[in-house]
């Protein structure tokens, strides 16, 4: 009885040596712990010798243990156990589970930690539509030469002789040493009782020469000097003080209201032109001074003396013209009512302007008639309100231009030109082109807009019809 008992002792022993771990639910030896439920951190390694537990797979065991890598008896499949009558495993499970232990040394070693792997997942962007796309991240591939890069500058904003210069920074005796075009002596005051905005233009003084741009100015060592105030952006709705004749320091003395509420005033900017008036040739802008209004307290009011800078606007507005266009098809009558008129070109210099407007109905390349109003003394807004009528049957209609020019009545010699424009088949520009095909849609109904008057040059370029007329 001695024997057998011994021999079950010896083998148990065995058994023991040649298994590294048990299982640690049921602390019962197996080689696969078929007995119970397997999770990954439960490895069988078959050794004749008990081997010590390397620091990355304890890492790898406490990672394990901290993560969520919790299974269920469920999701492992459970192996049946079959052993020898004698309580020793067979040939063929022994290679099971060498088998076994190969392919989870091999999952182990496909653990062990080397370069770091980042997941990057798909980005869901949330749409009110049921559908989710995923979205990966576009990187990037267009690659810049030096050429590309170096064609976005614009050199003539960083050159030094550029008239784009900040002259906010620099003083005023540093503006008038620089451009050398004189100073300025204004006021402004806004009352609030009656909601309007008080300009005071009060002097001038060391402005330069003038200078002819087509030689034809008789008087070269004075300038005529007179101001335009404006409140930017608004440039149409402007003042003009007198013509001082023949002098370089002229003194103005004037006040000009401006019908604004407040709030409105602190955003716009003053713009005061000094204009050097020549009847002889065209109007040269000598320099500007602006003022945005925010920066000054306008209810205490102010008076200033201001450099005067260049202005981008050589040449002088000519002015703009109302006008009203309505035809009527059943009598063949095309109406032109003449309103008004505001900031004309002065031809005068002591009385301003004495303006009319001259109507010429031109029929293809050939003048038909030509009609004219009243001449208004002394002033550069002058209101008109006279109606004229030409008969334009409806099928020469499409071929039929009006030619509207403004002349300063003068007595003594021929009319002075102030500006011009075109309306009809060869319009002079693309407003009067919209004024025309608006009152051609629009029958029996009268189509009102204002036009800036253009130069007799640009009209004769541009429009055939300018050219038939006188």
């Amino acid at each position: 009885m001695l024997e057998p008992l011994n021999e079950g002792f010896l083998s148990r022993i065995s058994d023991l040596l040649l298994c590294r771990w048990t299982c640690r639910h049921c602390c019962q030896k197996c080689y696969e712990s078929s007995c119970c439920q397997s999770s990954e951190d439960e490895v069988e390694i078959l050794g004749p010798f008990p081997a010590q537990t390397p620091p990355w797979l304890m890492a790898s065991r406490s990672s394990d243990k901290d993560g969520d890598s919790v299974h269920t008896a469920s999701e492992v499949p459970l192996t049946p156990r079959t052993n020898s009558p004698d309580g020793r495993r067979s040939s063929s499970d022994t290679s099971k589970s060498t088998y076994s232990l190969t392919r989870r040394i091999s999952s182990l070693e496909s653990r062990r930690p080397s370069s770091p792997l980042i997941d990057i997942k798909p980005i869901e962007f949330g749409v009110l539509s049921s559908k989710k796309e995923p979205i990966q991240p576009s990187v990037l591939r267009r690659t810049y030469t030096p050429d590309d890069y170096f064609r976005k500058f614009e050199p003539h904003l960083y050159s030094l002789d550029s008239n784009s210069d900040d002259v906010d920074s620099l003083t005023d005796e540093e503006i008038l040493t620089k451009y050398q075009l004189g100073m300025l002596h204004f006021s402004t005051q806004y009352d609030l009782l009656h909601n309007h905005l008080t300009v005071r233009v009060i002097e001038a003084r060391d402005l330069p020469p003038p200078i002819s741009h087509d030689g034809s100015r008789q008087d070269m060592a004075h300038s005529n000097p007179y101001v335009k105030i404006c409140l930017l952006p608004d440039q149409k709705n402007s003042k003009q003080t007198g013509v001082k004749r023949k002098t370089q320091k002229p003194v103005f003395e004037e006040r000009y209201t401006f019908e604004i509420p407040f709030l409105e005033a602190q955003r716009r900017t003053l713009l005061l032109t000094v204009v050097d008036f020549d009847k002889f040739s065209r109007h040269c802008v000598i320099g500007k001074v602006s003022v945005p209004l925010c920066e000054v307290d306008l209810v205490k009011g102010g008076h200033w003396w201001k450099a005067l800078i260049p202005s981008s606007q050589n040449e002088v507005e000519l002015g703009e013209l109302l006008l009203s266009l309505n035809y009527l098809p059943s009598a063949g009558r095309l109406n032109v009512d003449v309103i008004r008129a505001k900031q004309l070109l002065q031809t005068d210099v002591s009385q301003g302007s004495d303006p009319f407007v001259k109507i010429q109905l031109v029929h293809g390349l050939k003048l038909v008639k030509t009609k004219k109003t009243s001449f208004l003394r002394g002033t550069i807004d002058p209101f008109y309100n006279e109606s004229f009528s030409f008969k334009v049957p409806q099928e020469e209609l499409e071929n039929a231009s009006l030619v509207f020019t403004v002349f300063g009545h003068n007595m003594k010699s021929s009319n002075d030109f102030i500006g011009r424009i075109v309306i009809g088949q060869y319009s002079s520009g693309p407003s009067e082109s919209n004024h025309w095909r608006r009152m051609l849609n629009t029958h029996r109904t009268a189509v009102e807009q204002w036009h800036s008057l253009r130069s007799r040059a640009e009209c004769d370029r541009v429009s055939p019809a300018s050219l038939e007329v006188t």
